[in-house]
């Protein structure tokens, strides 16, 4: 039986890169036909970026396309728009990255899509609201986290290295392609009501700013009463008007921090994250843990407004815990007390855990030929009858023929296609 949640629903893929590609690739894994349009000769930008060899396309494009069908199309000629024309008017998603105003100019706007087919969702990924003074600025992935105060509030906040630094985790480009997934589905379910498709307007700054939400809950605190208590920096120093960067602090009310640990000397990831909750019986427990009785009858750290005022002696003390134990060993002797603890792991340890293989958190994809078998990241939440499959990815042009033939061209037809530069290019 087949469960795929997305069974019998249409995509027509028209993104490239990595906004696009992350929410139609997800679509794919969740059961829809997905139908991406690739430029004739040249494809997604991704194929031939920072590729491991020349004779293959990139893992960049390869982790981002899995269990999708290519269909070469240049949708300028005349042929191209009559063909992609068709492609809507079976199509229950059509989705665009482009930047503003290319796809009104190729004709395929939001209103031309609706008119062709007036239950087509049409969805677009764009940089900015088009509210916003930046809407007509070229979207990259740092150009959505320096504008949604990603940014400005990561990084150290003293020293040569205060300076805005953006995430390692691509919250302007695959992050955006969740939340435009998210409009997708939300607008999937209104057509089940209205029988109409309705127009999904995803920005990489909103979905930027959404995961910054923290920050603008921070600055609504320091609007109010000029400080925080839960940075680092308070309470010996001045606030700003401004939410600053803070280091390594977990954000909320709690004390976590990053702590070296044996090896950090020459292991830039040993390193452990502890964190010490308000609450008075965590509190207690951590103090076993780590040998700390002591500071449960000392008035500078047995409440959680005090040890707000005392981080600093807070964090040497922690670090003198963690730093004779490797990263593994403090969450060991954490755990059972039940204090919040784990182990730095860099991407070589993530991917070398055998126990992410199963069957949605890591997996992997047989490319064949000379690429084999790649890892990536799956379907990021499991539906408990469902079970996503895992495909290789289209060559350029792979399921050109496939798609003209199911949509009514004849062999003659598709022939002319690839001579007049449509589906191939043109040869000189």
């Amino acid at each position: 039986m087949n469960t795929a949640p997305l069974q019998g629903i249409k995509v027509i893929d028209f993104t490239n890169v990595q906004s696009g590609p992350s929410c139609t690739q997800l679509l794919a894994w969740l059961g829809a036909e997905v139908i991406k349009i690739e430029r004739p000769g040249t494809g997604d930008a991704t194929r031939n970026e920072l590729q491991f060899d020349p004779d293959c396309p990139s893992y960049y494009f390869l982790q981002l396309n899995s269990d999708k069908k290519s269909l070469a199309l240049d949708a300028a000629t005349p042929d191209g728009k009559e063909i992609l024309t068709k492609l809507i008017e079976q199509a229950d998603v059509f989705i665009e990255n482009l930047h503003p105003g290319a796809m009104d100019k190729l004709g395929f706007s939001w209103e031309n899509v609706h008119k062709i087919n007036p239950r087509c969702i049409y969805a677009t990924i764009k940089g900015f609201p088009v509210s916003s003074r930046f809407a007509d600025l070229k979207a990259y992935e740092p150009v959505a986290q320096v504008t949604a105060g990603a940014a400005s509030t990561t990084g150290w906040w003293e020293g040569p290295d205060n300076v805005p630094t953006q995430s390692g985790a691509a919250l302007g480009d695959s992050n955006t392609g969740m939340h435009c997934t998210i409009g997708i589905l939300a607008a999937l379910m209104k057509r089940q009501h209205t029988g109409e498709g309705s127009f999904v307007y995803q920005s990489m700054h909103n979905a930027c700013l959404n995961l910054c939400r923290i920050k603008t809950r921070d600055q609504l605190t320091l609007d109010r009463i000029g400080y925080l208590t839960q940075f680092p920096q308070y309470p010996n120093e001045k606030f700003a008007d401004y939410v600053p960067r803070s280091g390594n602090q977990e954000g909320s009310g709690v004390l976590g921090w990053t702590y070296k640990c044996k090896g950090w000397e020459t292991d830039p990831n040993a390193y452990a994250y502890v964190i010490l909750q308000r609450g008075a019986k965590d509190f207690e427990k951590a103090c076993q843990a780590m040998g700390f009785q002591d500071w449960l009858a000392n008035p500078d750290f047995n409440t959680a407004d005090a040890r707000d005022r005392h981080k600093q002696e807070i964090y040497a003390r922690v670090q003198q815990f963690c730093i004779d134990k490797d990263k593994f060993e403090v969450v060991k002797a954490l755990a059972p007390y039940g204090v919040p603890a784990a182990p730095v792991l860099s991407t070589k340890e993530i991917m070398n855990d055998q126990s992410l293989y199963d069957g949605n958190t890591l997996v992997k994809i047989d490319q064949g030929g000379k690429i084999g078998e790649f890892v990536t990241v799956g379907v990021p939440f499991t539906i408990s009858d469902f079970q996503p499959t895992y495909g290789p990815c289209p060559a350029l042009g792979g399921n050109t023929d496939e798609v003209l033939t199911a949509l009514g061209y004849t062999t003659d037809q598709i022939a002319s296609f690839k001579a007049n530069g449509t589906t191939a290019p043109v040869q000189k």
